[in-house]
């Protein structure tokens, strides 16, 4: 269906922004109208969609309280109007919004819409949990300007791991962060990460590290293995995963490649079972990323277990002060 979206803000916005919430959220989900009505709001962008003839469908709101951080919210589309792509078309074009905004999206899903939000590129990244009564799980995107780049694609589900299974090219930093970060932050279990060193452009940002972190505590069999070259622009810079290892030392575990042994000549990173990021050298942000090439890293894993048997310890790393 052909749907336009008009941006206002709360002070502006028309009646109808107003009436589909209280139709939507307080009438038919029961919400209480103290949980609904929000000081967020005087903050926040709000979205209405609208048909041909102007008849009002659906709304939302976009807001942001840290710099590089969007949240999506208050997503209603009136019961009329509902499987008719308008709550895709209202979506997608928040992310198109964003894009160039934030480097992060998060919202808020109620349990029956987490396959929506998938589909559009968002992950689960929480337990779920009750709000005003009902099941809601969070969710984010790590890569909005990506998701923007690839808008009428026939891609499904993408960049969610285990699901997506097309590759993604890149050949810029801003790309290989967006999609190491989103590729992290899916991971269940294992990352296994192999370079030349641990960049600090690339490695030690505050939102790798606290992706990384929450891996490491997420459950007792979770692992992650840090395989480089070089360890000594770790000892003569403080670096936050080399922090985190030491404050995580049965979950986190670093080794230096063995030049006396064979090693890759490309780096890479796996996350779980299924997800790969692969660069073509060491130097150079250029390469892909897969969510779900299962075949590539159980090559790439009997890889990096030969190097990782025949790695040395870094006595220096050991030795440094907390």
């Amino acid at each position: 269906m052909s749907v336009r979206i008009r941006k206002y803000s709360w002070q502006l916005a028309p009646e109808a922004v107003r009436n589909i919430r209280q139709s939507v959220f307080v009438e038919e989900q029961k919400v209480p109208p103290e949980l609904e009505w929000d000081d967020t709001d005087d903050i926040a962008d709000h979205f209405l969609a609208v048909l041909p003839d102007n008849t009002p469908a659906g709304v939302a709101r976009l807001f942001s309280t840290l710099e590089e951080t969007g949240h999506i919210g208050r997503m209603a589309i009136l019961p009329e109007f509902r499987g008719q792509g308008i709550g895709e078309a209202l979506l997608r074009h928040m992310i198109a919004e964003s894009a160039g905004r934030y480097q992060e999206l998060k919202l808020s899903a109620q349990q029956h819409a987490v396959a929506f939000y998938q589909r559009a590129g968002f992950h689960v990244c929480s337990d779920p949990y009750d709000d005003a009564g009902i099941p809601h799980l969070d969710m984010h995107c790590l890569a909005p300007a990506l998701l923007e780049s690839q808008a009428g694609t026939e891609r499904s589900r993408p960049m969610l791991l285990g699901e997506d299974t097309q590759s993604w090219l890149f050949d810029n930093e801003r790309s290989l962060i967006d999609l190491t970060d989103s590729m992290v932050g899916q991971a269940d279990q294992r990352l296994w990460l192999y370079d030349r060193l641990l960049d600090h452009d690339l490695y030690d940002r505050q939102r790798f590290r606290e992706l990384v972190s929450s891996l490491a505590r997420r459950h007792r069999l979770s692992e992650i293995r840090l395989l480089i070259h070089d360890d000594q622009p770790l000892i003569k810079r403080r670096h936050r995963l080399v922090e985190l290892m030491r404050r995580l030392p049965s979950r986190i575990k670093l080794r230096l490649v063995n030049a006396d042994h064979p090693h890759e000549g490309q780096p890479f990173m796996l996350a779980d079972r299924e997800g790969v990021v692969y660069r073509h050298d060491f130097t150079r942000p250029s390469g892909f990323a897969a969510f779900a090439d299962s075949r590539r890293v159980t090559l790439l894993s009997e890889q990096f277990q030969r190097m990782w048997d025949v790695g040395q310890h870094s006595l220096e790393l050991r030795e440094l002060p907390l």
